[in-house]
């Protein structure tokens, strides 16, 4: 999966993903839940001292730039299991 950025406003809405260096303006309010880890898929336990077992996604609407004609792309994007960074999820989806 590819890292991105997420910028957010002081109150935390998310605004800007910021990817390969391009920024993509967030146009529609993100949509949020959350997924459990399948830890059971790769080991018989959970991972020691791994307190998490859920992570965080958002699905955004994005379009490049500041053009409000440009294109709306739909991507799901995760948040690292420990609570860090952002990653882009499988395919980038023109929005219907």
């Amino acid at each position: 999966m590819e890292q991105v950025y997420i910028r957010t406003t002081g109150g935390g809405t998310a605004t800007t993903v910021v990817r390969s260096g391009r920024e993509w303006q967030i146009a529609e309010e993100p949509f949020r839940w959350f997924e459990r880890v399948p830890w059971w898929e790769s080991s018989k336990r959970m991972p020691r001292g791994q307190g998490r077992v859920d992570v965080e996604v958002l699905q955004v609407q994005v379009r490049l730039g500041t053009n409000a004609r440009s294109s709306l792309a739909t991507w799901e994007l995760v948040r690292d299991g420990s609570g860090g960074g952002w990653y882009l999820r499988g395919d980038e989806r023109a929005a219907a």
